[in-house]
């Protein structure tokens, strides 16, 4: 008997259809049934390279070797989801099954996730479609009975295909051509970039820039308190004739640029009599729409400080272990319009904590067709993340605050919208006109739901005004006036990074470009995270608290594609124009072959400019060091590669083992004669390590880890400018800051006797002299939240420790809560491994190399 294999995108949708279509028997990872074999795969089980024999090794990139345009790509498994891939190319093969149908996701990247896997299986098997935009057994079974041929959905595939290889080919093209670029002098300086990467770093720097450039300015506004018969109130001046002018962002109607105009309008009604003019009208304000994943991580992030990558995670988990949420991997804020009775079924299912809200929702049948909230034309491949009805259980503190985030705002979006009493007064006194605004909660609507019952009591919300009789006089009782300075725009965190990023396209010039990318951006709401934790990764970016801060690298790189005319790189057009090409590739009106000849000729073109490019140096916006020269005391001057003196000999590189100095440290450096100790150099086999650096007898910067070597001529360390931070643990003698380690005074100089030392930096976790301080003290430091394992190069929390006996600091692990049968163990049992350092190689010069 023949069968058809039906092949999933995640294992959740295979169990969807099996449950939809039944018959199915369930095998280890597979489901099979007299007229069907179903399966899944888990997401992207291949990755396009380059035939082995065009590839060219990491050190070995230069321009002798690019552009890389292969006549053909490779497939490479996906190490971690290689045995999904087995499987599903045995399933392929098998004789009995005649003809495949691609149940992947209804868009670009479900086709190229199963077009992937059959063109690595080499089958010539029929192929037909399934289209899913609802996941009710209805529909499932409705889009098996209109199973669409290949050649329907031919288009999206060349699509998805060709955006995938145009993709790699600028990325790895463009990544090669500036690191070549970079690595001219000498060395191997990685400068990677990306169609989306490097236009969302350019986002970064474009506001940094502004932050920067930004001068604030003066402006004084004027509150004034009025007496009425009934209570005092405040009011604003503000200008009634005020029209913005084009270009001032900071123009208001409150603001006045000049302070003796706020001081004469202060002496003119001070002590005088008001008149009162009122309006009141109710408003009403909806409900927020259902959450797509960036909506969801803007708000975890607002609220709770996760960034993107930790929502996406706590959501993934909800969904695939708790089977609470429903697909967080979305760009939709709708419900399939066939939802009405699942959702009646998912609040019937909710925990109680959310069932008073349910029950509202369900007795006054609140749960009916509405456009804003079931629409099918508003779902690509994935609808909203909704909760699913299923029982939480056994969920950590981070996964409820996301799960209630998402439940709470499914219930919200069924309410009536909340209403206010919006009251504006205006009272004018000598021909001068001040504002009072009140907003007062008559019905919470939504706003029950997260507990805002009563008037006020939300954040846009303000207090009552006190009553005011018709016709009645107000006495000026007071005006303050307040000097105030206009602020620079705010630094991204990663909430408004999401957001600049869904909505790029709305800074595409071109109307065409400017509407192929609505509703898509920079990137995909599966992808934002990664790009931001990528740019992090490469040393773009550095999370200052909540904000995101570019480095020196990020600012020489978009200098760099500026200087050599590469800036399509650094701009949304590109995604704007790729995805205007692609949609009329998915409809036909455009060749693949068409396409992906005008990405090669932009590939050689980016390669060309910049292997063209003879300078060394290139054109850019540098600094002028406040240090002078340490050599002869002239002015210092930022290029693109270098800190040079202006009256003599001296410079330095500005990239050093793989990282580039920042402007305050070459500062540090120059003014003290040493900085650090710096996190993030690299030795030439790609490690990561740490080092102090100072500058040498020629004033060049120099590597110094503090670990001198010890003999018997060698003098003693004199510690007389320092403060102690404590009594040595192993011999109670002082210990003092030296090099890169915190030390006992007696391990070293030639008598040493004792051997403490503890590093300053352990792994990637800077010691703070505090912490130390407290280690000596009460033999444990606060939990530390930044190492970073060397075997995993993942983050995690440990206490410092001192332990008796080892004689070494080591890591004590925040308590888990142990489960029953192990309770007794885990009581009696701690986690220790050693953080003192390897001795760190010789002193060596810090060349640009």
């Amino acid at each position: 008997m023949s069968k058809q294999l039906i092949i999933a995108e995640k294992p959740s949708v295979a169990q969807d259809i099996a449950r939809a279509l039944g018959g199915f028997t369930k095998e280890k990872d597979y489901f099979e049934s007299d007229d069907y074999v179903l399966s899944s795969a888990v997401g992207h089980l291949l990755e396009l390279t380059v035939p082995e024999e065009y590839e060219v090794k990491r050190g070995k990139w230069s321009f002798a070797h690019l552009p890389v345009i292969p006549p053909h790509f490779a497939l490479s498994p996906i190490e971690k989801t290689d045995d999904r891939l087995k499987l599903l190319s045995r399933l392929i093969k098998r004789k009995d099954v005649t003809g495949l149908i691609n149940a992947c996701d209804a868009g670009r990247e479900g086709e190229l996730i199963f077009n992937y896997i059959a063109q690595h299986a080499k089958t010539t098997k029929p192929i037909r479609r399934l289209w899913l935009q609802s996941m009710t057994a209805a529909a499932i079974r409705d889009g098996f009975a209109q199973l669409r041929s290949a050649d329907e959905v031919e288009g999206l595939r060349q699509a998805a295909m060709s955006r995938a290889e145009s993709d790699w080919l600028i990325g790895i093209n463009g990544t090669r051509a500036m690191t070549a670029f970079n690595s001219k002098t000498g060395g191997f300086h990685l400068t990677t970039v990306g169609r989306v990467q490097t236009p969302t770093l350019a986002l970064v720097i474009e506001r940094e820039e502004k932050i920067r450039a930004f001068r604030s300015r003066d402006y004084w506004e004027l509150d004034a308190t009025f007496g009425a018969s009934e209570g005092s109130y405040a009011g604003r001046w503000f200008d009634e004739k005020f029209k913005k002018p084009e270009g001032d962002e900071h123009a208001a109607a409150s603001r006045l640029w000049e302070k003796a105009q706020a001081e004469a309008i202060k002496a003119k009604c001070e002590g005088k009599i008001g008149t009162v003019e009122e309006e009141a009208k109710p408003s009403t304000q909806l409900s927020p729409l259902l959450f797509d994943l960036t909506s969801l991580q803007r708000e975890a992030n607002g609220r709770f400080g996760f960034s993107a990558r930790n929502t996406l995670g706590l959501a993934q988990a909800l969904y695939e272990k708790h089977k609470v949420l429903t697909y967080p991997r979305t760009d939709a804020r709708a419900l399939p319009e066939d939802y009405i009775g699942t959702v009646g079924q998912v609040l019937a299912g909710l925990p109680a904590d959310y069932a008073p809200f349910a029950n509202k929702i369900v007795e006054h049948g609140w749960v009916k067709p509405n456009k804003r909230i079931f629409n099918n034309a508003k779902i690509s491949d994935h609808f909203a993340i909704i909760p699913t009805g299923t029982q939480p259980k056994n969920l950590t503190e981070a996964e409820q605050k996301i799960y209630d985030l998402v439940t709470r705002r499914f219930l919200a979006v069924f309410f009536p919208p909340a209403e206010y009493q919006v009251t504006t007064r205006i009272t004018r006194v000598e021909g001068e006109a001040f504002k009072t605004e009140g907003k007062v909660l008559v019905n919470p609507g939504w706003l029950a739901v997260y507990g805002k019952e009563a008037a006020g009591d939300d954040k846009d919300g303000g207090a009552q005004l006190i009553a005011v009789k018709a016709g009645e006089q107000v006495s000026t009782e007071d005006i303050l006036i307040k000097a105030l300075q206009t602020k620079p725009p705010a630094r991204f965190n990663e909430a408004t990074l999401l957001s600049a990023m869904e909505g790029a396209g709305k800074m595409v010039d071109d109307e065409e470009l400017r509407a192929a990318m609505a509703g898509r951006g920079l990137g995909t709401p599966a992808t934002r995270a990664q790009i931001i934790e990528n740019l992090i990764g490469e040393n773009y970016m550095t999370r200052d608290g909540r904000e995101l801060v570019p480095t020196a690298k990020a600012f020489s790189l978009i200098t760099l594609l500026r200087g050599l005319g590469i800036t399509e790189l650094s701009s949304p057009e590109l995604t704007g124009e790729w995805e205007y090409k692609l949609a009329q590739m998915e409809r036909g009106a455009l060749s693949r072959t068409e396409f992906m000849n005008h990405i090669q000729a932009m590939t050689r073109e980016i390669v060309e400019r910049a292997k063209a490019y003879e300078s060394d140096t290139v054109p850019g916006n540098f600094a002028t060091l406040r240090t002078p020269c340490p050599k002869c005391g002239g002015v210092v001057k930022e290029n693109y590669k270098k800190f040079a003196c202006q009256a003599c000999d001296w410079s330095a590189w500005k990239i050093v083992a793989g990282r580039q100095f920042e402007l305050d440290e070459i500062e540090t450096l120059l003014s003290e004669g040493k900085v650090g100790p710096l996190m993030g150099f690299r030795n030439k086999m790609g490690r990561l390590f740490n080092a102090e650096i100072k500058l040498n007898e020629d004033k060049q910067p120099t590597f110094d880890f503090g670990q001198p070597k010890e003999d018997e001529n060698a003098e003693p360390v004199d510690f007389s400018s320092q403060e102690s931070l404590g009594a040595c643990p192993k011999c109670a003698a002082r210990v003092f800051e030296h090099g890169m380690s915190y030390v006992c005074e007696k391990s070293v100089g030639p008598e040493k006797s004792c051997d403490f030392r503890s590093g300053k930096i352990i792994l990637q976790q800077p010691i703070e002299r505090g912490q130390m301080t407290k280690l000596l003290a009460e033999g444990k430091t606060d939990l530390l939240r930044g190492f970073v394992s060397a075997r995993t190069n993942r983050k995690f929390s440990a206490f410092l420790k001192w332990d008796a006996s080892s004689g070494k600091v080591g890591f004590e692990f925040e308590p888990r809560a142990p489960k029953a049968a192990t309770a007794a163990k885990n009581a009696t049992e701690k986690t220790q491994a050693p953080a003192t350092k390897k001795p760190a190689p010789k002193r060596k010069r810090a060349t640009g190399e």
